[in-house]
């Protein structure tokens, strides 16, 4: 089976495709699909990848991702609890081409735009919560009837996007799965020093190719995402460490052969510095 595209179970001539995952982590390779999904993280967490940007998901989070949107779970490792998600997928045009073009309906165009980029909801409450429940243990015109009321909620609700650029989302199969492997090997490696030739290599191109390669889907350097990657995982580690635990240690985990280059690069992209940041979320 090939990563990129994945393909969603469909039965019967239902609109909506809900599904519901309980395992020791989420599918943790990166993929896409034609299908709008609207996700609700029961319990675990982990780094989440959407599009071009690194970032987390976390016990309660409602996460959107727009159509053909590239993204990865990447569960955290060591944990007691199994990952559990509901999830519903739909085609805006499985309704109907001309469905959500009616005049009714065209208010539903901002959660459609958002959705591109991929959003997580920042306002949860218990109305959303409810329809995700009804959407689980209903069917029919009763499933129907609570996905508009989720809809609804979600078009109002605050947003948080998670990706910024969605001009070359859409992989084809041989650049997913070159896509892929680079993401995968970063999650796993980003740790370690990873050289221009060596993820060269792995991409199958040669150094000048793949600079130019990763840049176009990405709109960042190779060096770029990695930082932001390392910046990430030093982000979780000053947010689950009961004492403050030296900020050199927390710098070499998590890749930096420097303490001095950590907290520059870590307040360039979080706007304070990582001990600051520590306080913060302490």
């Amino acid at each position: 089976m090939k990563v990129l595209p994945f393909k969603i179970p469909k039965s019967d001539n239902n609109a909506l495709i809900f599904q519901e995952d309980r395992e020791p982590s989420f599918y943790d390779q990166l993929h896409q699909h034609p299908e709008i999904q609207i996700s609700y993280i029961v319990s675990g967490s982990g780094k989440l990848l959407v599009g071009d940007t690194i970032s987390r998901f976390n016990r309660g989070d409602i996460l959107v991702f727009g159509g053909n949107l590239p993204h990865v779970f990447r569960s955290d490792a060591h944990t007691e609890h199994l990952s559990h998600m509901l999830t519903v997928f739909f085609n805006r045009e499985g309704f109907g081409t001309s469905f959500f073009e009616t005049e009714e309906l065209k208010d539903f165009n901002s959660f459609f735009k958002k959705a591109a980029s991929g959003f997580r909801v920042l306002d949860i409450n218990d109305r959303l919560l409810k329809e995700f429940l009804i959407l689980k243990n209903t069917a029919h015109l009763k499933r129907f009837m609570s996905f508009m009321r989720l809809l609804y909620h979600l078009n109002n609700a605050k947003k948080e996007l998670l990706s910024n650029f969605t001009k070359n989302s859409n992989y084809t199969d041989t650049e997913g799965q070159r896509m892929s492997s680079v993401f995968d090997y970063c999650l796993t490696y980003f740790r370690e020093r990873i050289s221009l030739s060596e993820i060269s290599e792995i991409a199958a191109m040669s150094p000048t190719a793949f600079c130019r390669f990763f840049k176009e889907r990405t709109n960042k350097t190779f060096n770029q995402f990695l930082l932001e990657l390392r910046i990430e995982h030093a982000c979780q580690m000053l947010r689950t460490t009961r004492d403050l635990e030296a900020i050199a240690t927390i710098a070499y985990s998590c890749g930096f052969n420097s303490v001095s280059n950590f907290n520059r690069y870590f307040k360039k992209q979080k706007g304070i510095s990582p001990r600051a940041y520590k306080k913060r979320v302490a």
